[in-house]
């Protein structure tokens, strides 16, 4: 066994390195990112294909085209991509798999870098896959390379999900001896891949036939420990909590794996009277088995109860509150005292250069509204710049101000990133040059995923311009700015120029994230 210190995200990339992969494929978003991140500098020492994705519907489909090639495909991303996946992730279940295919989502309680805290375990269910929730970064691994078995086993995809304290805790984990990866097999299979109705009815039946293996299988990821009067079902990060505070006395049943186990759950209940239900996330086991413990004369509590907060993430704090234990506050602090903080752009980021100047062009124009979107840049939505007035999701800012324009709005203003442009905003941008909307464009090409690290973008520079202009925008309204403060002046003109014109109009503010030129800098 090699054994190695490793965050949460390496050790699954690591077990998905050792049970064999040929292929990795993600968008970059916290917590999720430090997975492929760890896989591309691996790649060339381990053999492997691992690239950044336009987004996570093509992430996805790239690695299901691998396990269609009988090769084994590891495709992450966190929770709010497996939104913009979720046509390719329930439509893989169906037409299922040849080689091992394994979808690693991060969910992000307390949204520490999200819009949302949306809990991916419901889309396994929603999808009728296998799906499991490690609670440490050795499970992280272990689960993984399992995963890949069970997927090749069962032909569906499996989802293996963490969560941002998983993710990013640092670890000791020991390995095992990697797996060679499997040999191309390129035999088709029409009859399941061609999802017409008639293929798909004969599919959907066999994936439901699988549901109560499925389940079987989960009893192969428990830990019990049973007992009478007050007991804890407990799953992922919350097994963590719970083993930390509880004094080794309490009956505990363990779920690692769903669907739920059902048979042992019931098994474990059976001589207790209430039970206590800690998840992180949102209140998923309880929810399946309050009704049913409940009519059985059992006290059921957990979020639901309002025993638990239904938002944000669990702590030690509240599980001990949860377990009736005395909560110890180690030291207090005068709040009133202490002026808040809110996150601010880097020092020398061009995004401030353009929003200084996007501000002063808008300054004459009555009821401007600009639209943002998601990246460094949202960071121009807080004080001092004030500059945008959305943030909703992937490439929305395109649309939102279509829609604006279309309300009546005379100044409608979508701000977007270049990344998040190639994401999600190209086919908004085609839209607007088919219906000559009447909005201008501001894309901000950093030259970089800026907001996850510095990771690879699609597209920067020249190539931007020729996707705009071949979506249909006007060659002589597709203007570039250098947002420098040595430019202000003429960069408002620009601006002001542009929004005035009764049409589409895009304007690429490109100057290089102030972070990767000074990685630049250091390596030379």
């Amino acid at each position: 066994m090699k054994k190695e210190i490793v965050l949460g995200d390496e050790a699954l990339a690591l077990g998905a390195i050792d049970a064999g992969i040929s292929c990795a494929f993600a968008y970059p978003g916290t917590p999720s990112t430090e997975i492929t991140d760890f896989l591309i500098a691996k790649k060339n020492e381990f053999g492997i294909q691992a690239e950044w994705c336009a987004n996570e519907k093509t992430a996805f489909e790239a690695a299901l085209g691998a396990s269609f090639a009988g090769k084994r495909a590891l495709v992450s991303m966190k929770h709010v991509g497996l939104n913009v996946a979720a046509d390719a992730f329930m439509n893989s279940a169906i037409s299922g798999i040849k080689g091992g295919l394994v979808l690693a989502v991060a969910d992000d309680p307390s949204m520490h870098s999200s819009q949302n805290e949306q809990d991916s375990r419901y889309y396994a269910e929603f999808a009728k896959i296998f799906c499991l929730e490690p609670r440490n970064a050795q499970e992280c691994y272990e689960f993984t390379c399992k995963a890949f078995d069970l997927s090749e086993e069962l032909g569906i995809p499996v989802m293996v999900r963490l969560v941002t304290r998983i993710a990013h805790t640092r670890e000791e984990i020991e390995r095992r001896e990697r797996r060679a990866q499997n040999k191309l097999d390129e035999e088709m299979k029409w009859n399941e891949w061609v999802l017409l109705p008639g293929n798909a009815r004969i599919q959907f039946k066999k994936l439901l036939e699988k549901q109560s293996l499925l389940e079987k299988k989960s009893t192969q990821f428990i830990e019990m420990k049973k007992g009478t009067g007050k007991g804890v079902i407990c799953a992922g990060n919350a097994i963590n909590y719970f083993m930390e505070v509880d004094s080794g006395k309490t009956p505990f049943l363990k779920i690692s794996a769903y669907p739920l186990p059902m048979e042992k759950i019931k098994e474990f209940v059976k001589e207790l009277n209430e039970i206590i239900i800690l998840e992180d996330g949102y209140p998923f086991i309880e929810e399946r088995l309050k009704g049913m413990l409940e009519a059985s004369g059992k006290k059921v509590k957990g979020k639901l109860s309002g025993l638990i907060p239904l938002s944000g993430e669990l702590t030690p704090e509240s599980t001990k509150k949860a377990l009736g234990l005395a909560v110890k506050i180690p030291f207090s602090v005068e709040t009133e005292f202490i002026v808040g903080r809110p996150p601010q752009p880097c020092n020398g980021c061009p995004h401030v250069d353009l929003f200084n100047a996007l501000n002063e062009a808008v300054q004459e124009q009555k009821n401007a509204m600009v639209f943002g979107d998601i990246g460094c840049y949202t960071l121009g939505a807080l004080k001092p710049l004030n500059a945008i007035n959305s943030c909703i999701d992937m490439g929305s800012s395109v649309n939102l101000a279509r829609g604006a324009s279309i309300a009546g709005t005379k100044t409608a203003i979508g701000v977007i990133g270049d990344s998040t442009f190639v994401h999600s905003g190209m086919p908004a941008l085609a839209e607007a040059a088919k219906r000559k909307s009447n909005m201008t464009l501001i894309i901000l090409d950093n030259s970089t995923v800026a907001m996850t690290g510095g990771q690879e973008t699609i597209a920067k520079g020249k190539e931007l311009m020729h996707i705009c202009e071949g979506l249909g925008v006007e060659k002589e309204h597709i203007k570039v700015i250098n947002p420098l403060p040595s430019k202000h002046a003429e960069n408002v003109e620009v601006i002001k120029k542009e929004i005035s014109f009764n049409g589409l109009s895009v304007i690429i503010s490109k100057r290089a994230c102030i972070q990767i030129l000074k990685r630049l800098a250091k390596k030379k």
